[in-house]
């Protein structure tokens, strides 16, 4: 179970890297998904579409070469997959968005249902103030 809940996250990044997939493509419907702080994005999302809409979709519109992830390290518990990574792109102002991430996600049925992220809030909210988001 541990293994194939690893495999299953490691290719999300795998795709997210490369451009072809993302590992919220493995996200359930009705996941979970807490971004854990105090920045402009903190709270818990009660479904993949209510992330999808409110975090992932406005960021990327904030982007002009898209967020590529660099892993650090990977862990695996029981159902709990950890994964320690760095992500950086371009911002649609041509500055760089760098930041470092720890992501704390529970599998059921090679599904994420449930996600906790840390990550730095002052990066985060730099990006999301300074920059408007293409239409």
């Amino acid at each position: 179970r541990e293994a194939r809940n690893l495999a299953i996250v490691r290719s999300g990044f795998d795709a997210w890297r490369n451009g072809t997939g993302s590992p919220y493509d493995a996200l359930a419907d009705d996941a979970t998904w807490e971004i854990a702080g105090n920045s402009a994005a903190a709270r818990v999302y009660t479904s993949k579409e209510d992330f999808l809409a409110n975090v992932i979709r406005p960021f990327n519109a904030r982007m002009s070469a898209r967020l590529i992830p660099t892993v650090r390290d990977t862990y695996t518990d029981g159902d709990t997959v950890i994964v320690f990574f760095d992500a950086q792109g371009t911002a649609r102002d041509g500055l760089p968005y760098r930041n470092t991430y720890a992501w704390f996600l529970t599998m059921r049925d090679d599904k994420i249902v449930k996600a906790s992220a840390f990550y730095d809030s002052t990066a985060f909210d730099d990006l999301w103030h300074r920059v408007t988001p293409a239409p």
